[in-house]
This record gives structure tokens, C-alpha cells and sequence, in this order.
């Protein structure tokens, strides 16, 4: 399967109607930290990490590698993509061989219900669809993430799969690119 590799990585910054998609900066840091110790933005991914912690351990660049975009509005980061490879131990693959490509996104509270991570999520997703054709995209939530689930649906991911992870009940879906349906490569 093909990587995401450096030579990639990043690419120019993707504009949307609002929003730009671009590789992390030094700039970013203290809200990385934000992202990671809030309350809210944890309750469906293991609960926030202390701040301290965070302080101590987030890099000067936080979040400076191949799949990662920062999501900015107004020159602000408001929260992060992620297209990673799905781990082979997890349960939840399309594949024999897993290490589907998987898409994750966080955003900062302030930034919920206006919109921001369909429109990001779409952006990316576009991307990757040209840097990689055919490549499906795979995508867990847990069911009781009701955002999340409809974010999901909208993006066109359809279900594949529930299993139990983390102690909740999981959703896995695949979303194909049309190219890759129309030529019978999903």
C-alpha cells in the first residue's frame, strides 16, 4: 500500500470557504495543549490530560508530521485532522493486511456546531483522495458520539462494523472515493 510519506508531506496549505489546512507551527503549541486538556473534547477519547503534563511534554511543534493538519479560522488554530495509518492490533479493518487510512479530528469546544470539522474533514479528504486515488478511508467513533456519527454519515462514510473498544461500543465505517468505487478498486 502506499504511504504518506515525507516527500508529501506537507502539502501548500488548503483553503476552504473559512478555514486553512496547514502543517503545525511553533505558534500552535499552547493551543495543542488546550486541545488535549480539555474536558470536552476528551469525553469520547479517554478523558483530558493534565495541563501540567501537557506542558511538559507537548514539543515545541506539536504535531509535526505526515497526516496531522492544523485547522485554522481568522489566523487561530481551532483543532486538528489526522490521516494516519489504522493500527493492525486494533480491532476494525477493510483490509487483510490493515493499515487502512484513518481519518481523526479534534476540535477546540468554542468551535462546535458552526460547521468547522465537515468542512475541514471534507478539505482533507479531498486531499487525500488526489495525493493517494483509491485509497478508502476508514473512520471509528464511539455510537454514543452523536456529532460525531452524523459528521460521519455526511462525509459519506458508511458503517462497517461495531465492536467493543476502550469500554464503549464502537462504530467503524469505510468511506470509498468514487474513482476508486466506479473502478472496482474498494
Amino acid at each position: 500500500m502506499t504511504e504518506l510519506g515525507q516527500d508529501a508531506w506537507p502539502p501548500a496549505p488548503l483553503r476552504t470557504a473559512r478555514l486553512v489546512l496547514r502543517a503545525s507551527q511553533a505558534r500552535d503549541r499552547e493551543t495543542f495543549i488546550e486541545l488535549f486538556a480539555s474536558p470536552e473534547v476528551g469525553t469520547y477519547i479517554g478523558g483530558p490530560r493534565p495541563r501540567g503534563e501537557l506542558q511538559r511534554a507537548m514539543p515545541e511543534v506539536p504535531g509535526r508530521r505526515p497526516g496531522l493538519f492544523v485547522i485554522e479560522l481568522d489566523g487561530a488554530m481551532i483543532g486538528i485532522i489526522t490521516l494516519d495509518r489504522r493500527d493492525a492490533e486494533r480491532p476494525g479493518h477493510i483490509r487483510p493486511d490493515a493499515g487502512e487510512a484513518e481519518l481523526g479530528y479534534l476540535f477546540l469546544p468554542r468551535a462546535w456546531g458552526y460547521g468547522y470539522a465537515a468542512e475541514a474533514c471534507a478539505a482533507a479528504l479531498d486531499w487525500f483522495t488526489d495525493a493517494l486515488p483509491g485509497e478508502p478511508v476508514v473512520l471509528t467513533t464511539q455510537t454514543a458520539n452523536d456529532r460525531a456519527m452524523r459528521l460521519a454519515a455526511k462525509l459519506g462514510f458508511t458503517e462497517v462494523e461495531r465492536f467493543e473498544e476502550y469500554g464503549a461500543e464502537q462504530w467503524f465505517g469505510v468511506r470509498v472515493s468514487t474513482a476508486a468505487a466506479r473502478d472496482g478498486r474498494a
